[in-house]
């Protein structure tokens, strides 16, 4: 038994190095950096610099834009996962090869794809000219940032929709029907509780990262649209305050934790049934 820990220990070295070094060590800096000044003396005026008006107003676009990107994902992947789910898909065929396969193209190369496509003189308006059409004026502005999140966000929330849409036993939604239950009921009574985890773990997986990015803004925004998540990264890369953008990233933190509890008291819940 004493051997059997010992090996377990040993092969578990690595990842406990890995989460030491690249997110403990990590964390700690930004606690330390974000609760003091530059003198290293206890403060909190970091993270109450958030009150103030540029920083509070790019919080709220932030949140904003997130929701709404965080929706349009949701929108979007139930109807698709219920087909897939319905078609009896290979999860480890198509939906790879739809979903898996694009994400391993750079991040910032789809990104820049969307702007070659939106902006003044790209695809879209190229088309458009030719058919004696007017252009459209979407790049560097909102609806272009949530269009760029979208794109790269949605994978995140069609897989665990699908994986839940998947687990579902088919006699269970017969039963329903055998029962009375129409489509809408069979839907809101059955398909839509059974998938919630799913549906919950596919938003924390959008609206995270859709509230914390800074190189979606700033590629479709121009630069013009200043997210909280660019206020960090100038915190960091222009005006070297570290204090201040750990500050500030402390409260995105909080959004963090907020997700991962509302998660984790979802999945006990599921676990219980």
């Amino acid at each position: 038994m004493f051997k059997k820990s010992k090996a377990s220990v040993a092969l578990a070295s690595p990842y406990l190095a890995w989460c030491l070094i690249f997110i403990l060590v990590p964390l700690g800096m930004i606690f330390f950096y974000g609760l003091t000044d530059k003198t290293g003396a206890f403060t909190l005026s970091n993270v109450i610099a958030i009150t103030e008006k540029n920083n509070l107003k790019s919080l709220i676009l932030a949140l904003i834009l997130a929701f709404i990107s965080t929706v349009v994902c949701f929108l979007l992947a139930y109807p698709l996962g219920m087909i897939l789910a319905k078609n009896k898909v290979n999860s480890k065929g198509i939906i790879t090869t739809l979903f898996i396969l694009p994400m391993w193209m750079n991040f910032l190369l789809r990104t820049l794809a969307w702007m070659t496509l939106l902006e003044n003189k790209g695809v879209i308006n190229g088309l458009l000219t030719l058919l004696h059409l007017p252009n459209i004026n979407v790049i560097n502005t909102p609806l272009a940032i949530v269009i760029g999140m979208v794109y790269n966000f949605l994978p995140f929330m069609i897989l665990p929709i699908y994986n839940s849409l998947a687990r579902i036993d088919d006699n269970v939604i017969n039963a329903a029907r055998d029962l009375g239950a129409n489509s809408f009921q069979t839907f809101f009574r059955i398909t839509l509780p059974l998938t919630l985890p799913g549906i919950i773990s596919g938003v924390t997986m959008v609206f995270i990262p859709a509230l914390t990015t800074f190189a979606i803004s700033t590629m479709m925004g121009g630069s013009k649209i200043l997210l909280i998540g660019n206020v960090i990264e100038q915190e960091f890369t222009l005006t070297y305050d570290w204090n201040m953008g750990s500050g500030l990233s402390l409260i995105l933190m909080i959004f963090i934790i907020i997700n991962m509890v509302v998660s984790a008291v979802s999945d006990q819940k599921e676990d219980r049934k």
